[in-house]
């Protein structure tokens, strides 16, 4: 079976990163929250926007 080698690598890296905090995932996303704080970026965050209901036929 043909191996892509970007999935490969990409999945290796996933490994090494999850390794670095035991596989906790609380853990990832805090250093995840600190990498965004820390990036200096503006972030884009969009309001809820309320669901369109559509009127269902009845025939």
């Amino acid at each position: 079976m043909w191996k892509d080698p970007v999935v490969t690598e990409t999945r290796s890296l996933r490994e090494q990163y999850a390794n670095q905090f035991g596989h906790n995932t609380d853990a990832i996303f805090q250093d995840i929250l600190q990498r965004q704080a820390a990036s200096g970026k503006k972030l884009v965050s969009f309001q809820r926007r309320a669901p369109v209901l559509s009127q269902v036929d009845k025939n």
